[in-house]
């Protein structure tokens, strides 16, 4: 029936050896380091027999807070990755000049920027920032769980399975190269043939949907599952900015999933919603990215916000100033943040008239930010401030967000936008408020609630050096980059003529080597936090005497968070149970009803990423044959009862007569 081509054809689809890319030495090297690593560390989970453990106790946990903690750790591998295609890229425009055309070929380096974006904000920022919401939001509330458990699980697994089709892509084939959000006509199939960008649409779609699903979960936790008397405006501030976060999540993201698959029918049928051609228009791609992509930036930022508030009202000692308007400030910038989506494109020839709205709007946007920074400082103030490693990065963040936030004003301003827009004054922007804002924010998280979760504080010396490497290295690494966009230098340029400009380059690739260190000391300290770990030990739940109600259980919290559902008087709820003498129940126990753990998540996504791949290489059998299965998978679930267990009394009493013996020992 079918000639050798056309069964190989059928088959195989586009696929074939030539997409392995054994000519790029760079992409070799990288595929066995990758390799050797991922075989070592198959090898020592099967030698100490683990498999069965990482299946039953984390793979298919529907517990929030192990799912949390595998969010965080997807985003501290994918932090590493997307962090070597930055350096790559210094390096490069460092040695570019006189003649030089540097180590990347510019196919190769329009690769690596396009991915360097794709896995920092979406595979790096998001993560963290779901990560820390799955974790922290359900015990600050009193909650149990989230609403849905097992959509919880399926969420994490299918942000993983996009975190592996845009992995793939390394090795099989090729990346994108349009830069982080693929406008067309370059996106398109006329201008790219080939799968990079498939590889960036399915990647993100699958992605996209984990995020929505987590979105609509969270959205319906906080809303629903608070403890007896947490009222809206009882809810410590991460609950708030969490709750604003996942509003815009549900808002936003179905818009992304819309516009990439108008972009994938363009480019697989045919049609032409963003071509020039019979009716078709770029500029709608460009409206509707940015209606997602602006109000992302406020997704990544506002938890950082709430990882800020708490930090500072703990370290401080005080209760938050003005906690009613940080509310307040918080609705409006997510309200804001749907008003300014069109200051990403003011040289594109709008008008007059509707760039002076969209200035407008974005200088506003500033103001609700702006009383955020003077709330913290007013808590401050007069404070007993403990310069713990997570009030470090508090205090970084102010010096380094401020700037960004100025520099950003300046953008806003459409005269000097014109000038500013495609340079790499821009970049400079960007990094700083999503490098001093977001990053700074979730590595205050991180050594803020790591005892919570594993029960030990993280060394304090290696997060300093973390700190003092990462604050120095952003300014050397990035201030460059504002004086090289004011003086014209454009953005995505691999190779230079002008031999006056690489001094910049040479101290920004410096920068980059400073903040290199910093990650290096982030992972030393995660390592050294281990092995000192008795001698670091919280035996309290409470090491920082913090205010929220997650420092009221112990750490790591047992499976059921609390034995009693708490009942909240104030915002800062355990800092009021502590001083109206709250002693923890010892008596009267019963079964605590939890839901039972499931695979389909984790078999769900691995379906999905086959049926992405399949897609992306034409083998339309496999495409056919994955989607049937997933329908299939999916109503198998519906038939699946044994949702849920309960926890006897008995381990209970066993679990809470522990810690209450370990409080004792302590006192």
């Amino acid at each position: 029936m079918f000639g050798n081509t056309s069964l190989t054809h059928f088959l195989f689809g586009r696929l074939s050896w030539e997409a392995i890319p054994y000519h790029e030495p760079i992409l070799v090297v990288t595929f066995a380091v990758v390799a050797l690593g991922g075989l070592a560390l198959l090898a020592l989970i099967t030698k100490y027999r683990l498999w069965g453990y990482l299946w039953h106790e984390w793979f298919t946990s529907v517990d929030h807070k192990k799912i949390g903690i595998m969010y965080i750790i997807l985003a501290i591998i994918m932090l590493l990755r997307g962090f070597s295609d930055a350096i790559m890229m210094r390096i490069q425009q460092a040695i570019a000049f006189n003649g030089s055309e540097g180590y990347l070929p510019p196919h190769h380096y329009d690769q690596v920027f396009t991915a360097h974006g794709v896995i920092m904000i979406f595979f790096v920022a998001m993560p963290f920032v779901t990560g820390f919401m799955n974790y922290v939001v359900p015990l600050q509330i009193g909650a149990r769980d989230v609403s849905f458990p097992f959509l919880n699980n399926f969420s994490f697994w299918m942000t993983t399975a996009g975190a592996i089709i845009i992995m793939m892509s390394l090795f099989v084939g090729e990346f994108a190269r349009t830069g982080w959000l693929a406008y067309p006509p370059l996106s398109g199939a006329a201008y790219s043939p080939g799968v990079g960008v498939d590889y960036y649409i399915w990647g993100l779609q699958v992605a996209g949907v984990g995020t929505t699903l987590s979105g609509i979960n969270l959205i319906a936790t906080i809303v629903k599952m608070r403890a007896p008397g947490m009222t809206f405006m009882k809810m410590p501030v991460f609950t708030w900015t969490s709750l604003c976060t996942n509003i815009l999540i549900v808002a936003t993201f179905p818009i992304l999933t819309a516009t990439l698959a108008l972009l994938s029918l363009d480019r697989y049928v045919g049609t032409n919603f963003f071509t020039n051609d019979l009716g078709g228009n770029p500029m709608m791609y460009i409206n509707l990215i940015w209606i997602w992509g602006h109000p992302e930036v406020y997704i990544l930022v506002l938890p950082a916000f709430g990882i800020f508030s708490e930090v500072v009202a703990t370290f401080c000692g005080k209760r938050l100033f003005g906690y009613a308007s940080m509310v307040y400030a918080t609705c409006v910038i997510m309200i804001l943040s749907y008003l300014v989506w069109l200051h990403h494109f003011f040289t594109m020839g709008s008008g007059a008239s509707v760039n002076a709205f969209f200035g407008i709007t974005t200088m506003i946007i500033s103001i609700p930010t702006g009383a955020k920074m003077f709330n913290w400082l007013f808590t401050m103030y007069r404070g007993r401030i403990r310069y713990d490693v997570p009030m470090l990065w508090t205090v970084g963040f102010m010096v380094t967000f401020v700037i960004g936030g100025m520099t950003g004003v300046m953008l806003a301003i459409p005269p000097a936008d014109f000038v500013l827009h495609n340079s790499l004054f821009l970049i400079a922007h960007f990094h700083n408020v999503i490098i001093g804002g977001v990053l700074f924010g979730l590595l205050a998280g991180v050594n803020y609630w790591f005892p919570k979760a594993f029960g030990y504080r993280l060394d304090p010396f290696w997060g300093k050096l973390s700190f003092w490497f990462w604050q120095i290295g952003f300014f050397v690494a990035f201030m460059p980059l504002y004086v090289l966009g004011l003086m014209g230098v454009t953005r995505r340029v691999s190779q230079f003529e002008d031999p006056s400009l690489q001094i910049w380059f040479i101290i920004a690739a410096v920068g980059a080597f400073l903040i290199a260190l910093g990650i290096l000391a982030f992972i030393v300290q995660l390592v050294v936090s281990f092995l000192r770990r008795d001698e670091l030990r919280d035996t309290t739940g409470d090491p920082w005497d913090g205010r929220t109600l997650e420092w009221s259980t112990s750490s790591p919290p047992p499976d059921y968070n609390f034995a009693f559902t708490p009942v909240v008087h104030d915002h800062d709820s355990w800092y009021d149970m502590k001083s109206r003498g709250y002693e923890r129940p010892l008596t009267g126990f019963r079964p605590i009803h939890m839901p039972k753990n499931t695979g389909t998540g984790i078999i769900l996504a691995g379906i999905s990423t086959v049926l992405a791949l399949a897609l992306i290489w034409y083998i339309w059998w496999l495409a056919a044959l994955s989607f049937i299965a997933i329908v299939a998978v999916s109503i198998g679930h519906t038939f699946n009862y044994h949702r849920d267990f309960f926890i006897p009394a008995d381990t209970v009493v066993a679990t809470e007569d522990a810690r209450t013996k370990t409080l004792a020992e302590r006192t």
